[in-house]
């Protein structure tokens, strides 16, 4: 319990260290940080034109265009992989610092997501942004983009303190990682309409919903498009933070276990 107060008193260092780690992922090409926003952009049109020119399938009573629905499910993704991956590999990365005895290692998993969290405020900019574009303007709903944002943070930060203790002695978790997350974005559901696709599949639909990540890929489009406030899925919201909670708890304590042995094995 008192990694809080920890990250709290380092704030200053975890804000330099995370605009650092931003600048620095890039350096060396041409085109800088722009590639942080290249790539997701990229990505968006590719699946855009995958599902909204080649298949159709399973998109019939979308309040909005496909473009849209997709975008504001796409984009919490890209912050969950993008904080994920980064918060595992921390301790790699940072190697220099985990071997000083006077370092508090803790603030490292949260300049990752820091630093991940810069490329996720561009994109939800963009896609208020986008859905102005085609007149859906900002309402009191979009508030809760800030608590959903803060949510898949401390689910992220809590999963990213188990799996950077862990990867130092098994560096194949980082891959499996990826393939999880490879598998994940179509298990969430992103790219397909789950009610739509699943009306008669009842019990297949609560069980993807076991999936934190898509209750906030849901909250995102309740914000947007649907227009409901997240007290309105009582149930799943308490299960959500219980799993939050949990995964932080476990994450918390796997870390402090491991971490008196990771300056010997780094």
């Amino acid at each position: 319990m008192s990694l809080p107060a920890q990250i709290l008193k380092n704030r200053r260092m975890i804000w330099k260290l995370a605009k650092n780690d931003f600048r620095t992922k890039f350096a060396g090409s041409y085109l800088g940080t722009i590639w942080a926003f290249v790539q997701p952009v990229v990505t968006v049109l590719v699946y855009w034109f995958v599902f909204e020119v080649g298949f159709r399938g399973g998109q019939e009573g979308l309040p909005v265009p496909f473009v849209l629905y997709l975008v504001a499910g796409i984009v919490p993704w890209f912050f969950f992989q993008d904080a994920l991956t980064g918060g595992t590999n921390a301790m790699i990365s940072y190697n220099y610092l985990v071997k000083k005895v006077v370092f508090q290692i803790e603030v490292l998993p949260v300049v990752k997501l820091v630093s991940a969290f810069f490329v996720h405020a561009f994109f939800v900019a963009f896609t208020i942004f986008l859905y102005a574009c085609y007149g859906r303007f900002p309402d009191l709903y979009y508030l809760q983009v800030l608590y959903y944002s803060a949510g898949l943070a401390l689910l992220v930060l809590g999963m990213s303190y188990a799996t950077c203790a862990i990867v130092v002695f098994f560096r194949d978790l980082a891959q499996i990682i990826n393939i999880a997350l490879q598998v994940g974005i179509w298990f969430t559901p992103i790219m397909w309409i789950a009610e739509n696709v699943l009306v008669d599949h009842p019990l297949l639909w609560q069980v993807l919903k076991l999936n934190p990540v898509y209750y906030v890929v849901t909250g995102y489009r309740d914000a947007f498009i649907y227009k409901n406030w997240f007290w309105e899925r009582p149930l799943w919201t308490l299960y959500f933070w219980c799993f939050t909670a949990a995964a932080f708890l476990f994450g918390s304590w796997v870390f402090r276990r491991l971490k008196i042995h990771f300056a010997d094995v780094l």
